[in-house]
């Protein structure tokens, strides 16, 4: 069981300092998809004259952006940073940076649809434009405080992280969250990019991580070994559903999500094709034809 932490303290528009160089600012804009909204992420020292930087500044709403205008007020910011092109994400990153005067920095947005089915509220930022390109691996710096990017494809093929080196702290957007699992939904969600990322975020062994939705992760190593075999856990039981008889994704759903909120199976069966297009990636499965939800499904 993955040790999911549903309950921590915050209040809509409030600015709490949550470490010595993070502050955070939640927006109202819960949902089944961003619990109980997004959590935008100031990073730097608090008083006046320093630089900050500017994580995720959510999607566009006026209270949230008067909110994160006083919240950096009397400081610099000197960039605005994306984690991925979700609309719960980046709309407001060009309104905050114009107003701010800072740039903005994320990956090049996808050139595909993310969630054609519609199945999602978290689609594409269509117009969304950074000013900066980054593909991992930068160094960001301001007054006492350095991040590295870290490219975690998966939950999104454009999917950003940002660490901070003087709290060994990861800002890890979507990627990985305390309240749920991350959902990865193709035809821009890829499973086998989102293990590899897992992989690679367990590997640097951080001490804390700060998703864009929820409560920080404090016991990390834990947490991600867990979530680690939840994926695995899922994928045999797609395997064992396949060999049962099921031939569809519509078949497996309703038995493999029994225990979940039926509005959240068009979300679940995304996730059912995304192990599915590993699985017949890895040869161990069966399609007829490019797998697809209305695809049908064998065993190899």
């Amino acid at each position: 069981m993955i040790p999911f932490v549903r309950a921590f303290d915050f209040a809509y528009g409030r600015c709490d300092q949550v470490s010595p160089l993070i502050q955070r600012v939640i927006c109202d804009n819960p949902g089944p998809f961003t619990f109980t909204g997004t959590g935008t992420y100031i990073v730097g020292r608090p008083e006046n004259g320093a630089s900050v930087a500017v994580i995720d500044p959510g999607p566009v709403d006026q209270t949230h952006l008067a909110a994160l205008l006083e919240a950096v007020d009397g400081r610099t910011v000197s960039h605005v940073l994306v984690t991925h092109t979700h609309r719960d994400h980046s709309p407001l990153a060009r309104p905050f940076a114009d107003r701010v005067g800072a740039p903005v920095l994320a990956m090049r947005p996808p050139a595909r649809q993310t969630h054609a089915s519609g199945a999602l509220d978290e689609d594409e930022d269509e117009v969304f434009a950074p000013d900066t390109i980054l593909s991992g691996g930068e160094r960001i710096e301001g007054d006492g405080w350095t991040m590295r990017t870290m490219a975690t494809p998966g939950h999104a093929s454009n999917h950003m992280a940002f660490a901070l080196e003087e709290e060994n702290a990861l800002f890890c957007g979507d990627h990985v969250m305390g309240w749920s699992t991350t959902v990865v939904a193709p035809p821009d969600g890829n499973m086998s990019d989102y293990m590899r990322s897992l992989d690679a975020v367990i590997a640097a062994g951080f001490s804390n991580l700060w998703p864009t939705h929820g409560a920080p992760i404090t016991d990390v190593a834990p947490f991600l070994a867990a979530c680690w075999a939840h994926r695995l856990e899922r994928e045999a039981q797609i395997l064992s559903r396949v060999r049962a008889g099921d031939r569809t994704i519509a078949q497996m759903v309703p038995v493999l999500y029994a225990a979940v909120d039926q509005r959240l199976w068009p979300a679940a069966s995304l996730s059912v094709l995304a192990h599915l297009i590993k699985l017949v990636g890895e040869g161990r499965i069966s399609v007829e034809g490019p797998p697809g939800l209305g695809s049908t499904y064998g065993a190899a």
